[in-house]
């Protein structure tokens, strides 16, 4: 069974895998979109707003805030796994950063939201 049991996003370490290589093109997309949009845009509160505005860019953001919590937890469980040997140590550190992601991904969703 090993440390996967509980901790990890996927069933194995294969959907870790795809799940991080997912993630990783929606935030490739999205931060593509963001450099377009800031280089044909002049970006001021109307113009962002009205970005805002739009169901499917809020989604997307959405979208590319719940990849980058995935991302950042697949990356922080590999390393933790890989390199703390001391159980304590990596539940300590593992627990403080579900807390953190936690904490982003609702604060993200109370701005994006407006929430």
């Amino acid at each position: 069974m090993g440390m996967n049991s509980v901790t990890n996003l996927g069933q194995n370490g294969i959907q870790d895998w795809i799940l991080q290589r997912v993630s990783a093109y929606v935030l490739a997309f999205y931060t593509l979109f963001m450099l377009g949009f800031f280089m044909t845009n002049d970006v001021d509160y109307q113009s962002w707003s009205a970005l805002f505005d739009q169901g499917w860019f809020r989604i997307f953001s959405l979208l590319a805030l719940l990849s980058i919590a995935a991302h950042a937890w697949v990356g922080l469980w590999t390393v933790s796994t890989d390199y703390m040997q001391s159980a304590m140590q990596r539940f300590l550190f593992q627990a403080a950063f579900i807390l953190v992601i936690f904490v982003y991904v609702v604060w993200g969703v109370q701005i994006i939201w407006g929430l």
